[in-house]
């Protein structure tokens, strides 16, 4: 997808507490973004003219998972991305990444199918077979580190094959792999075409918080733009729950437009799956020193961070007026 920049729009006034937008200094922000459902709460941000409201100018880049984003990150080509706790946590080793919100929770969304002729029903059927993953994202991870251990798969009695998500239909429908680990809308355009079936989704296991991080430079070098964005986001969190179909229509034309089939209904059960509130729970840091030590043990992550360098949570409290 080609870069595009939003122009921040004059004489919108900000939240109280706050310099109009207009009056305030422009900024441009390099949004990174996943094409997955996880992504679709940040390309909305993108469209709904909250950014311009509040005076922020963004720039776009588009990819397929969020690992990759992160990575982009790290090699300071992006300022802003969301992604969940363990590609985060890899981040802020390689890059000293910085969450200053979590953005949504998505353990609806990601979901571990299979073929439907294969008749699995469970993780532990899934020994002998080919799955599909997309290495590095946060849903591999946690398929690998917590749930094929607990169902008794070693990592030798499954074979990987390496894919982004956005291909993973296409190689159930060939058979070229049995099952996949895949986000929405994915897995309802593989159900609803009688592809796949549901073997679990990850909410029993993990709610999958996806965070916004950015990098420190950006956040060192434009705190209060940085305050104004995180209150853009409550706008788009308030029309997620108030302007349903506002947000639906926006969303479902950028699949659309990208040539995927899926009826209406379809498509509104995937954007159902998530569940979008900006915030900064007070419980986030043990959630994130769990996630922290499964990585440890994994030696993807050498030490515990530093989580006040990690988490940034002064950003939102500032933008909801605390």
């Amino acid at each position: 997808m080609k870069r595009r920049d939003f122009l921040a729009a004059g004489g919108a006034a900000a939240l109280s507490g706050a310099l109009p937008a207009a009056r305030a200094q422009s900024v441009t922000v390099r949004q990174g973004y996943q094409t997955n459902m996880w992504g679709m709460p940040t390309y909305y941000l993108l469209r709904s003219g909250a950014l311009e409201k509040h005076g922020i100018k963004a720039e776009e880049f588009a990819v397929p998972s969020g690992n990759i984003t992160m990575q982009q990150m790290v090699g300071r080509q992006v300022d802003l991305g969301t992604y969940a706790g363990p590609a985060f946590l890899i981040g802020h080793a390689r890059g000293n990444l910085v969450v200053v919100a979590q953005i949504e929770e998505v353990g609806k969304t990601t979901r571990i199918m299979a073929r439907k002729e294969l008749g699995l029903k469970t993780v532990a059927d899934l020994r002998g077979r080919k799955i599909a993953n997309q290495t590095g994202s946060s849903i591999g991870s946690v398929f690998t580190e917590t749930i094929a251990p607990k169902a008794g798969l070693k990592k030798d009695d499954w074979q990987e094959v390496r894919m982004n998500v956005n291909d993973m239909v296409a190689a159930m429908a060939a058979k070229t792999v049995d099952a996949m680990i895949n986000v929405e809308p994915y897995n309802s355009i593989a159900e609803a075409d009688g592809i796949a079936t549901t073997i679990m989704n990850y909410w029993d296991v993990d709610r999958m918080p996806v965070f916004m991080a950015a990098t420190p430079e950006f956040i060192d070098k434009n705190p209060d733009a940085m305050v104004r964005y995180l209150r853009a986001w409550l706008d788009v969190a308030a029309d997620f729950k108030n302007n349903k179909k506002k947000v639906s229509d926006t969303i479902y034309a950028f699949y659309t437009s990208k040539g995927y089939k899926m009826s209406p209904d379809t498509f509104a059960n995937a954007v159902s799956t998530i569940e979008v509130s900006p915030s900064f729970p007070g419980d986030l840091q043990r959630y994130m020193e769990q996630q922290a030590e499964i990585l440890q043990r994994g030696k993807k992550i050498k030490q515990m961070p530093d989580w006040k360098a990690a988490l940034r949570p002064e950003f939102m409290k500032r933008a909801r007026g605390a």
